[in-house]
């Protein structure tokens, strides 16, 4: 028998369920818009969150028994960031339509950015705090990976935890902005893109936050060593990815834009 440097996975039903979770996600989101029951999106989310945890329980799995050699964390790594390069791309589309209508606002909206009439979110204040608590988490979650290479799993617990409560008291600032905004997503296009950005990015911070969880709990299991910490890595780099989005959506959405 041939070798070869990387591992041949057994037979897993995990990504057909993943993709008919997702069919069944994109239904029913599309029937949400169409004023039928939010209760289609909320059996999407459940059908696709179960076969990934599965699935990523056992790449997790796989890893902890010495499955994954160096080719094959490289080839994951080459994965991770063409993941992120999307995201890149996502996002990058969302700003290329804000400028293209902010930078030569239409006549519909009084040839104004803000559109006329519409309050815009004081940078300054909300904003600003959510800013300095997401910057934060960063420089926590960077502590503890520092700690991790340096076999400090103590210190790495200590830091984990402090960034996954600034993620979640980012989560708590951006919901009390939703709630208190003057305007809301069907007020023009200004709206449209404020809440479609923001919200894509919280949606974000809510998967990572969720990463960071499950990083946490194998911390505390001792899973994690200063050569072998591969799950960490790609943990920080969402996490960081996810910082950076957000400092250009304040310099971009609430001071320019405003």
């Amino acid at each position: 028998m041939p070798r070869n440097p990387y591992y041949l996975v057994n037979f897993s039903p995990w990504p057909l369920f993943s993709s008919g979770g997702g069919f069944v996600l994109a239904v029913g989101f599309v029937s949400w818009l169409h004023s039928y029951s939010f209760m289609g999106v909320l059996l999407g989310v459940t059908c696709l969150i179960f076969p990934l945890s599965q699935w990523w329980r056992d790449v997790m799995r796989e890893s902890e028994v010495g499955y994954h050699t160096s080719y094959v964390e490289k080839g994951m790594t080459d994965g991770f960031l063409l993941f992120l390069i999307s995201e890149v791309m996502f996002f990058f589309s969302f700003f290329w339509a804000f400028f293209h209508m902010s930078l030569a606002p239409d006549i519909a909206i009084g040839c104004l950015w803000p559109p006329m009439g519409l309050k815009s979110i004081d940078p300054f204040k909300v904003p600003l705090c959510g800013t300095s608590v997401l910057v934060s988490s960063g420089c926590s979650l960077m502590y503890a990976h520092s700690a991790v290479r340096a076999a400090q799993n103590n210190h790495a617990i200590f830091g984990v935890v402090l960034t996954v409560l600034l993620g979640c008291f980012f989560t708590l600032l951006q919901g009390y902005e939703y709630y208190w905004s003057s305007f809301t997503i069907a007020d023009s296009v200004y709206g449209s893109l404020f809440y479609i950005m923001t919200g894509f990015h919280g949606t974000h911070v809510l998967v990572g936050t969720g990463f960071l969880l499950v990083t946490l709990v194998r911390l505390i299991n001792c899973r994690f060593t200063p050569r072998k910490h591969y799950g960490f890595k790609v943990c920080s780099w969402y996490w960081h990815f996810v910082d950076v989005v957000w400092i250009f959506l304040y310099l971009v959405v609430y001071v320019w834009g405003s």
